[in-house]
């Protein structure tokens, strides 16, 4: 997405040149976050969840099914892993995240899935089958989706997570509490403060070890333990790689030495920037409004710099802060939040019920860092430019 974002605004920017993007999927750009949700629970196509094309970027020049494994800053060229050599006036590193996945001894079995591309909930949507057993590893919100999908479908669903309830860090303690109570409700189980010890089964998954020495039964295990930047293939430029590529807030990539190189950008999961919004420490934000917002960022100051519009370099300046936003649907239950709630020391509850639909607002230090609520979009909407 965030690659089909930038050449968008590239166009809407005033850049009339050439635009190559190269992509390890075989798939043109798609929307992830329905992949754990409504589309999972139906049938999982490109055309259920693809973007639409616009005229603007019909000649992008799409280098699909191969992955960039090298980049040479001082000559400005980039290789894929076909041996093709591509050179550039300016590059947007858009190279996302990968999961994590489970690592223990007797790993090596089949109906293990981790839910990242299309193709990942495609083979996954295969295997969720009524009176299945499914355990699903990690709480937070693509597993607690995977679970209500599942669930839903009819299968006998167990997550294992580390912490005292799901989805905490994101929601806070009583939101988190409360979003456990209505799984359980549905008949999801939940091994909480547990992790994985082993694997049982010869080919394929039959069981799951966990630590206190409990066995599951399990047909199909889902990872969800999070992810990692893929920027490995960025190496040997001298680029700051700690916790993905840390950027200016024009998104020009930076030098371990904190100096900007200043045709190479970052953008979407990978990009750690600085958010005047809330501090200034540099921070990747894996909502999913961000390859959007990053995107367009940074297609206007390329825009600007290859056309040497008057705004150049002036428009390095800008400021750039950015409203993170994420959404999840959870059975009928419809989050919807803004900011940053996982900086928060503290949550109230703002508006309506705690057992239905309501509001939090999360502060930290008494500065309002984020809102999240169940229902009451209009309500959430609202709290925008309270952060503006």
């Amino acid at each position: 997405m965030g690659g089909l974002r930038c050449a968008e605004a590239l166009r809407r920017f005033g850049y009339t040149g050439a635009i190559t993007v190269i992509g390890e999927e075989s798939w043109k750009p798609y929307n992830r976050p329905p992949l754990s949700k409504e589309v999972l629970a139906k049938e999982v196509s490109h055309q259920a969840v693809a973007f639409e094309e616009r005229s603007a970027t019909a000649d992008v020049n799409w280098i699909l099914g191969t992955k960039a494994v090298s980049l040479d800053v001082e000559h400005n060229t980039v290789t894929d892993s076909d041996g093709q050599t591509h050179r550039y006036s300016a590059l947007v590193v858009a190279t996302g995240l990968r999961p994590k996945r489970v690592v223990v001894e007797n790993s090596e079995l089949a109906n293990r899935f981790a839910l990242r591309t299309l193709d990942d909930a495609m083979a996954l949507r295969e295997q969720l089958q009524p009176g299945r057993n499914v355990v699903i590893v990690g709480g937070g919100f693509i597993g607690c989706e995977v679970a209500a999908t599942a669930t839903k479908l009819g299968a006998n669903v167990t997550v294992i997570h580390n912490a005292s309830h799901p989805m905490l860090r994101q929601l806070g303690d009583e939101l988190a509490s409360q979003m456990q109570l209505r799984h359980e409700a549905e008949g999801v189980r939940f091994l909480l403060k547990r992790s994985v010890d082993d694997l049982i089964g010869e080919t394929s998954i039959t069981g799951v070890k966990v630590d206190d020495g409990e066995i599951l039964d399990c047909d199909v295990l889902v990872e969800a333990v999070g992810s990692l930047p893929n920027v490995e293939w960025l190496s040997n430029n001298n680029i700051d790689r700690n916790d993905g590529v840390l950027v200016d807030s024009a998104m020009r990539v930076t030098r371990k030495d904190g100096s900007p190189i200043k045709n190479v950008f970052a953008i979407g999961d990978i990009a750690r920037f600085a958010n005047p919004l809330f501090d200034g420490v540099p921070r990747r934000v894996e909502h999913w409004n961000m390859p959007t917002e990053t995107a367009k960022r940074a297609a206007s100051v390329i825009a600007a710099m290859l056309t040497e519009a008057p705004s150049y370099p002036g428009i390095l300046d800008d400021d750039f802060k950015p409203l993170p936003s994420f959404w999840s649907d959870q059975y009928e239950n419809h989050l919807l939040a803004f900011g940053l709630t996982s900086l928060a020391d503290r949550a109230e509850l703002a508006q309506g019920d705690i057992g239905g639909d309501c509001v939090f607002e999360y502060y930290r230090e008494n500065q309002l860092v984020g809102v999240c609520g169940i229902g009451m979009r209009a309500a959430v909407q609202s709290y925008r430019s309270k952060f503006i």
